[in-house]
């Protein structure tokens, strides 16, 4: 695996999205790696997944907006489906998912952390769904995963606006279960 790095640690499991000088944006490789990865855990000695990205300033900025501009319209959807496909396997996985998120996690970065059960973050996380401001609808089950964990109007505001978060906000309006400072105690 290129871009997913896997480490079992007794019955915690810690699987991280490894594209550090792309901030850890999700193209085809990454969504596959990642598939393959939750395909392969062992239900029968991992209890809890953490999910996390390479690096302090992004846990995943978004979808591969340079790959995705040279998709024809059937890869496009292709490509799509996948992060959808991938993101349910998330969102149903058989044991807990806790995504811990660092830095960014815009567009396909906020809908991956969505799809986990618990999320976590430090206190320079920044969630959004930028991708509206390119006239792209969010295309992972954001929109339905942003208003079921906020509500309806704050999902509309952020799509709608385009605007990005700080991670006291998400706390605040529900988006993230706890915030915890990026400073680590030497």
């Amino acid at each position: 695996m290129d871009y997913i790095l896997y480490e079992q640690k007794g019955q915690y499991a810690v699987v991280t999205i490894n594209r550090e000088k792309a901030l850890n944006a999700l193209n085809s490789q990454v969504l596959e790696e990642l598939d393959k990865t939750l395909d392969a855990v062992n239900l029968d000695e991992v209890r809890c997944l953490v999910l996390t990205g390479a690096g302090a300033k992004s846990f995943v900025a978004g979808a591969d907006i340079g790959e995705m501009s040279t998709l024809t319209k059937a890869e496009g959807e292709a490509f799509g489906k996948k992060g959808n496909d991938v993101f349910r396997k998330l969102e149903v996985f058989p044991i807990p998912v806790i995504a811990a998120i660092n830095g960014f996690a815009l567009g396909g970065g906020c809908e991956i952390a969505m799809s986990c059960d618990i999320r976590i973050c430090s206190d320079n996380a920044v969630f959004g769904q930028p991708e509206v401001g390119l006239g792209i609808t969010p295309g992972f089950g954001g929109t339905q995963r942003l208003a079921r964990l906020v509500g309806a109007g704050m999902a509309k505001q952020m799509i709608y606006t385009a605007r990005n978060i700080k991670a006291a906000e998400a706390y605040r309006i529900g988006l993230v279960n706890e915030v915890y400072s990026a400073e680590v105690d030497a």
